[in-house]
């Protein structure tokens, strides 16, 4: 299964955050620090505060920080709030799609049991088991001499 870059950069924001839960960060850092777009990461940020998982603070000295405990947000939840307007595959659109082989399909079971799976192991893991400081700065390499 692979997740989507917008998903990638919420679980990073949030892990980055999980390792320093009472400092707030600006969009502008963290990209920096993930080396990511920022107005992408900015999107990413939006979703997290509307789901309550953030708080953002408007203005100078603004950013946004977890609002909850990590031990309480499971990767799980999060990947499914991010990863929620993406089907796995186009048969589990809303729409249900437009597949030709829906009739008679022997596989969407069994990527229904896998993505369940996947998910059921992330429902298992906390943000706070995954946590992380600041990111090292990147040291020059020792020249030749």
């Amino acid at each position: 299964m692979r997740l989507t870059a917008f998903t990638d950069y919420g679980l990073r924001a949030l892990m980055r955050l999980a390792g320093a839960p009472d400092r707030l960060f600006t969009t502008d850092e963290m990209a920096s620090e993930f080396e990511i777009s920022r107005n992408h990461l900015a999107k990413v940020v939006q979703d997290l505060a509307r789901a309550g998982y953030i708080t953002t603070q408007r203005g100078i000295g603004g950013g946004f920080r977890l609002a909850t405990e990590p031990a309480s947000i499971t990767l799980g939840d999060v990947v499914r709030l991010l990863e929620g307007r993406h089907a796995l595959v186009e048969c589990f659109r809303s729409d249900g799609g437009t597949c030709t082989l829906t009739p008679q399909c022997r596989l969407k079971s069994r990527l229904a049991s896998a993505r369940e799976a996947f998910l059921r192991e992330l429902d298992a893991t906390t943000l706070a088991e995954c946590a992380y400081p600041a990111m090292p700065d990147h040291a020059p390499a020792p020249s030749a001499a």
